[in-house]
């Protein structure tokens, strides 16, 4: 094992690349980038988590000057006055993951009103913000344990003196919509360019009033992270390999040359190789390739090697199984068993209790080719299916079907039993672990002496009280702290003699959590988003059932009391209890009226959901009360930007409007079908912000030149302004059975009917 190598190199994300002038190693990263101030603040938990889950180790983001100054020297870090703000609870989130942030905490910021930078940038207010980034971040930084591992400081004049390693020098930026991202992202670590920095993978909203252009507030991001997904998997196993790959010649194709689009590059180093290959045309690749083997300098053949259109495909070329290669837990084999090669691509080499696995990312059915010292003893498993598998006695040579896979990434793992263990240590049934509980993780042994001599490999902040089940097994009440992350993954393995003979992977849950099925959507064009806290819409006089399901994530069943409380509602049942299943999830209902005196009345009120018993969980919940027959006209904050959006609400329709951008029309929904027939970049929009005021059940938008009123009946909705309406707005149109119809009254007036 090479000095500085980690244990679980499935947690890393960081790699380096060819060596630098003068033979000084520089560093490889891949980082996807998480504009914090274009996402609601409630999703950013769930964007970080999902980003780790698919193996992303790093986030890079800038620090927009303008938008965290909210007078000049005067900056809010916290989120005070706006969540988005709150970049001291981002950093604390990404620490809490172990994820790794690249910081750009000076202008420009591309996509940004102003490129970052307030009105007055003079010395003075520059040497303000940079002091004020120093106390932030210098405690941060990853050399004190924090995540801030590189700080970008472009241009002249002072730099932020943060102890960080400066961002890397060269830098290929990808968007994850651009449907050749793949490609490209191979190319580059082929190239050995300094840099991956992953673009677009989010949907962003800009904060009303912030956008580049008026009403230009939503952006499209991924719609599946495919080409992210991909690159992530095979970096997360190569990432300590990359530095030693070097280029070599490749012999000419067979056929004399490549079909058009493919291009083919082979790397090589002494503990693994590789053959990358890329097919842009509009054809498959199907042909044996022509390599040279690292090992003999020889040219040899893979045969039957197929790369579908728009593919890239890192084929592997004498990896090594001992520990110098990709499985740094393979103690068990030596410097001669190596993967041959694969037609398919290899993400990572396990070994655990005398079974060998490998996992591919296979879009067609491939082959894997194994150099071994002995033969397996079976069975072989791939995709969890029995499958044969071919051995040659006299080259010591297992030959093994690869299926091809649909699944994210198109990863499937097969398994080969390569010998019968003299001894084993198993997880029994280990899947998950619930926040801030003692959880039960058994094990077993293949005898008691082993037992005696095992050991819980634990991530750092877990704890574990052994309990000796029989002479074979141990329990262990394993604490999750409170402060993991629901949804968060981590590795757990048994250790035996200081040999890995066990791994398993838990995910976290929280105890209980609670979803509400009726609560409201905000929508930007096609895009729905739910505000936090959610928001449901209540008649007063006859009462509204509310729809809760609540789902337990123990291991075993829970009963759990509920309770609804609120100023001016009244609920039924007040209280109650309801049996959930263990990892299940149970519907319940409650009815919600207005008090008495509150019958006839409208608007906004709070009020709050908890539970308590098995677990303790509150939800804030704002209700509108929506009398029959009634135009209700309200304001909240629904898209988590800082700015309350303003809304007229009747039982068929919902209209939403925004004050910071010339008074946009951003919504216009038909409520039974959920269906908006606004497009993203809504209506009416402009610079500036707008007065708004409620005049009865109608909403009035005014500045110095114009006044406009808007009413919502039943499902028409009529816009009069003083002045000529801006040009634009939505035309006739159809969503499923139901119809929008547009009249143009005049120049000053429109009227808009869904049915």
């Amino acid at each position: 094992m090479r000095p500085g190598r980690r244990a679980f190199v499935p947690l890393l994300l960081l790699c380096a690349a060819m060596a630098g002038p003068a033979g000084e190693p520089r560093e490889f990263v891949q980082a996807v980038e998480f504009p914090y101030y274009q996402r609601p603040r409630q999703l950013w938990e769930r964007d970080l988590v999902a980003l780790k889950n698919i193996g992303v180790r790093a986030v890079e983001f800038s620090i927009p000057w303008n938008w965290h100054q909210v007078a000049p020297g005067d900056f809010d870090f916290n989120g005070a006055t706006n969540p988005r703000r709150d970049l001291t609870g981002l950093i604390r989130l990404l620490r809490r993951l172990g994820l790794r942030a690249w910081v750009r905490p000076l202008p420009p910021v591309e996509d940004w009103r102003g490129m970052g930078e307030p009105a007055d940038a003079s010395g003075p207010a520059r040497e303000k913000w940079i002091a004020a980034l120093e106390e932030l971040l210098a405690t941060q930084t990853a050399s004190h344990g924090g995540p801030v591992a590189w700080v970008d400081q472009p241009g002249e004049g002072r730099r932020l003196s943060v102890d960080a390693a400066a961002s890397p020098a060269s830098v290929v930026p990808i968007s994850a919509t651009d449907p050749a991202a793949l490609a490209r992202s191979r190319a580059a670590l082929c190239n050995a360019e300094g840099a991956l920095l992953w673009k677009d993978v989010f949907d962003t909203f800009d904060p009303a009033g912030w956008e580049p252009e008026p009403g230009n507030v939503f952006h499209a991001g991924a719609a599946e992270f495919a080409a992210l997904r991909r690159t992530t998997a095979l970096l997360r196993n190569w990432a300590e390999i990359v530095p030693e790959l070097q280029r070599v010649t490749m012999p000419k194709p067979a056929a004399g040359k490549l079909a058009e689009g493919v291009t083919m590059v082979e790397l090589t180093s002494p503990a693994a190789s590789a053959v990358s290959i890329t097919n842009t045309g509009d054809r498959a690749f199907h042909d044996d390739v022509r390599i040279v083997e690292p090992s003999t300098k020889h040219v040899v053949t893979v045969p039957g090697v197929i790369v579908p259109p728009g593919e890239s495909l890192w084929l592997p070329v004498e990896v090594s199984l001992s520990p110098a290669g990709l499985c740094h837990e393979c103690s068990n084999f030596s410097k001669t068993e190596f993967v041959m090669f694969a037609t398919a691509e290899l993400l990572s080499i396990e070994f655990e209790n005398g079974t060998l696995g490998l996992e591919f990312a296979a879009p067609e059915p491939g082959t894997v080719v194994l150099q071994l010292a002995r033969k397996p003893v079976g069975p072989y498993l791939a995709g969890g299916i029995p499958k044969p598998f071919e051995w040659d006695d006299q080259t010591m040579r297992a030959r093994l079907p690869i299926p091809a896979s649909t699944a994210p990434g198109n990863r499937v793992h097969v398994v080969l039993a390569v010998e019968a263990p003299q001894i084993s240590a198993f997880f029994n049934d280990a899947q998950r672990l619930i926040v801030g509980q003692k959880n039960l993780v058994s094990t077993a042994y293949s005898s008691e002496a082993v037992a005696a001599r095992s050991r819980l490999r634990l991530p750092e902040g877990y704890s574990a009280t052994a309990t000796q089940k029989s002479p074979s097994e141990i329990d262990y009440e394993v604490s999750a702290p409170a402060e993991a992350v629901g949804g968060d993954t981590v590795l757990f393995g048994l250790e035996v003699d200081g040999v890995l003979l066990g791994r398993a992977f838990l995910q976290l849950f929280p105890p209980v959590s609670l979803k509400m099925p009726d609560a409201l959507a905000i929508h930007l064009g096609q895009h729905e988003l739910t505000p936090d806290p959610p928001v449901v819409a209540i008649e007063p006089k006859g009462g509204t059932n509310l729809d809760l399901a609540i789902r337990n994530n123990w291991p075993a069943i829970r009963t759990f009391r509920v309770d609804a409380f609120g100023e001016g509602l009244d609920f039924f049942p007040p209280k109650t209890e309801i049996a959930v299943g263990a990892m299940a999830e149970r519907h319940m209902s409650l009815r919600v009226f207005g008090s008495e005196g509150t019958e006839t009345q409208s608007g906004l009120r709070g009020f709050t959901l908890r539970i308590t018993g098995a677990a303790d969980l509150e939800l804030p919940i704002r209700a509108v009360l929506l009398p029959h027959g009634r135009t209700v006209a309200w304001s909240a904050d629904l898209d988590g930007d800082g700015y309350p959006e303003w809304v007229l609400e009747s039982a068929r329709a919902r209209a939403v409007f925004s004050a910071e951008d010339g008074g946009r029309w951003t919504e216009f929904t038909w409520k039974d079908t959920n269906a908006n027939f606004l497009g993203e970049r809504g209506a009416f929009a402009a610079a500036g912000k707008v007065e708004v005021r409620v005049v009865g059940d109608a909403l009035e938008f005014s500045t110095k030149e114009w006044k406009r009123t808007i009413r919502l009946s039943d499902a028409t909705l009529t816009i009069e302004q003083s002045t000529a309406l801006p040009s634009g707005g939505p035309d006739s149109a159809k969503q499923g059975n139901v119809t929008l119809t547009v009249e143009r009254v005049s120049d000053r007036q429109a009227v808009y009917t869904l049915k």
